[in-house]
């Protein structure tokens, strides 16, 4: 398979998994928000937000199943920079009020002014990141 068609079909899935959460649920498919909500008693949504979050995490068998294969990755950091950067993550999402899905594909969407402020953030920390890695490898 053409990684353009794997990406194509995941971008379409996110698209209207995030549309079809908005629309049936009326809630906001950030997953942040919905991993931090998780271990909270939310009456019927936590329902929602598990199998949510669980279709996430079925996603990379599924691709499996349908391709042959698995994705292909591969991680240079150590464990403890992993570590590192995962806390770092969370507590920027919470810090921005959302993650790059909330924001970048919900809020966008919705032409929401706080998410059009957050993605623009981020693609400027990325880019300073990325800035500032090649610099120092150099």
């Amino acid at each position: 398979m053409s990684p353009y068609w794997a990406s194509l079909a995941g971008g379409a899935l996110i698209g209207l998994s995030v549309g079809a959460m908005l629309i049936f649920h009326g809630r906001i498919a950030g997953v942040s928000g919905l991993v931090a909500g998780l271990g909270t008693d939310r009456g019927e949504r936590r329902w929602v937000d598990s199998a949510f979050v669980a279709g996430l995490m079925l996603g990379p068998p599924a691709f499996a199943g349908l391709s042959g294969a698995w994705p292909e990755m591969r991680i240079v950091a150590s464990v403890p920079v992993l570590i590192v950067a995962g806390l770092l993550v969370g507590f920027g999402t919470r810090l921005g009020s959302g993650c790059t899905s909330g924001h970048g594909v919900a809020g966008l969407a919705r032409l929401s002014p706080r998410s059009i402020v957050a993605v623009f953030t981020f693609v400027a920390a990325g880019m300073l990141t990325v800035a500032l890695v090649r610099l120092a490898a150099a």
